[in-house]
């Protein structure tokens, strides 16, 4: 159930005072100072540990205090005591209440039906360091921290136009985490920015602790496995997203950006691809989408080799996958779904355990594992070969949340492969085909720009074209400026 605060700020200071003390009672944290401006009575109300109590002693109570009675009227404190640079005022007691929870100060003083919020953030924060999920050859080695404000600065460090804007809102009933909708006026989709504010505004849930809430409770299909908006941590991909024409959302507590729309294409694009000349670029996304294809279909088509198709295996390549074989109790896709699950297992405890261990038991549990089960005579050693292949292609894939739907796939592949062999494979990835061109992110199809093929958008797909051929911003995003390069 809601809380509901008294929105009105009473002239009487004692009244707001107790008001204020029986609201936040039992809280250590919370900071009540009430002292003398001459013949006035002023009162301070901030959260310690995250209000700058050096600015306000030397900036505030110091200066009010000392020459306080100079004093003739109420306004003048404002306008002559406060040396302090960034100071509003507000009428609404929740407002002023949301910004003193978020580490501003409050300020009372008798007689008046408003109070004064001054600008004293100073909580503990996390250093910009380089961003360890999306690492690069060639680039920044800036990532996104957990503070907001240190990210807007970030990103307007890249993108110095006074056409930028920065509109912030807040969500989560309880936490009312601030969010900042990052976008350019005059480049922006406006239909893909008006519906991303109405389903903001629709998200009624009591905390967000991570961008990642709002990146499922905004995306257009919640029961699908794809990635429907881009998660980064890099400030120069936003910026790059954002001069594209789409909208970076900032949200406080999360080093994590979210990109909209997003298409499946931009989720296999790295960083990398863009500082590098464009013959290698292109080379290695060539590289980099065969390998995709490789990690889903490897092991199924293995499965459906072995078990269905046998006769198109040449006869010297059928007597030596035989003979390994030989003695495995396992159907093959048996043994295929086990070594899939334990390189799923491996995958994520390394994620889990401290890094400099869990390098070590990557490789080591690799090892043991793989040279284990070929003793045991529990799986075969191709199928050792098929998973570390299908391990190392995957991982080429730039994005965590595209990998996670790729292994939904794989193993959905290899169950359809022990069914039914070759006709299961390509049933199932008719299906998938079929789900993903149907899908959309804000109202633009996901795979664009192949459904809807232009040339010029086609110049940033499976290869990339010269950074000279990029005259405009892809034309699937419907940007109001669409040119790009003159």
């Amino acid at each position: 159930m809601k809380e509901v605060i008294r929105n009105e700020i009473m002239p009487d200071l004692d009244e707001n005072y107790s008001y204020l003390k029986e609201l936040f009672k039992d809280n250590t944290d919370m900071i009540f100072r009430k002292f003398n401006i001459g013949k006035f009575t002023g009162l301070l109300i901030y959260i310690d540990g995250m209000a700058d109590k050096l600015l306000l002693d030397d900036y505030v109570l110091e200066s009010l205090m000392i020459f306080g009675d100079r004093l003739k009227s109420i306004e003048e404190i404002k306008n002559t005591l406060l040396t302090v640079t960034d100071i509003k005022e507000e009428k609404k007691l929740e407002a002023a209440l949301r910004s003193m929870l978020s580490g501003e100060t409050l300020m009372f003083i008798d007689g008046m039906d408003q109070c004064y919020i001054i600008a004293t953030r100073a909580w503990a924060a996390r250093g910009v360091s380089d961003p360890s999920g999306e690492s690069v050859i060639r680039g920044s080695r800036e990532g996104l921290v957990e503070t907001l404000r240190f990210n807007t600065a970030l990103i307007r460090r890249r993108i110095r136009d006074t056409r930028l804007r920065i509109e912030m809102t807040s969500v989560g009933v309880r936490s009312k985490t601030d969010v900042a909708i990052i976008y350019i006026e005059d480049i922006v989709n406006k239909d893909v920015l008006g519906k991303l504010k109405q389903r903001i505004d629709k998200i009624k849930i009591d905390a967000i602790l991570d961008s990642g809430y709002i990146e499922q409770l905004i995306e257009d299909n919640k029961w699908s496995i794809f990635p429907q908006l881009q998660a980064t941590e890099r400030p120069d991909v936003v910026a790059s997203a954002v001069y594209e024409g789409r909208i970076a959302l900032i949200v406080d507590n999360s080093p994590f950006s979210i990109i909209v729309p997003t298409t499946l294409v931009s989720l296999f694009q790295s960083p990398d691809d863009y500082y590098q000349r464009w013959i290698f670029s292109s080379v290695i996304r060539f590289i980099r989408f065969f390998a995709i294809f490789i990690s889903l279909l490897l092991p199924a088509l293995y499965v459906a080799v072995t078990s269905f198709h046998t006769i198109i295996i040449p006869t010297r390549l059928a007597y030596t996958m035989a003979a390994t074989r030989e003695g495995i109790p396992f159907p093959a896709y048996v043994e295929a779904i086990i070594m899939e699950i334990s390189m799923a297992l491996l995958v994520e405890a390394v994620i889990r355990l401290p890094k400099g261990l869990g390098t070590t038991i990557g490789i080591v549990g690799g090892l043991i594992i793989g040279q284990a089960a070929v003793s045991a005579g529990i799986v075969s050693p191709v199928m050792i070969i098929i998973v570390s292949v299908t391990a190392i292609t995957t991982f080429m894939t730039p994005n965590y949340e595209v990998v996670a739907s790729l292994r939904i796939i794989r193993f959905t592949l290899i169950v359809a492969a022990s069914i039914i062999g070759f006709y299961g494979i390509t049933l199932l990835s008719l299906v998938y085909l079929i789900h993903l061109v149907r899908l959309e992110s804000f109202g633009i199809p996901y795979m664009s720009p192949i459904v809807n093929t232009r040339s010029g958008d086609l110049k940033d797909t499976f290869i990339r074209s010269p950074l000279q051929a990029f005259k405009k911003r892809p034309d699937y995003l419907n940007p109001g400026d669409k040119i790009r390069q003159e």
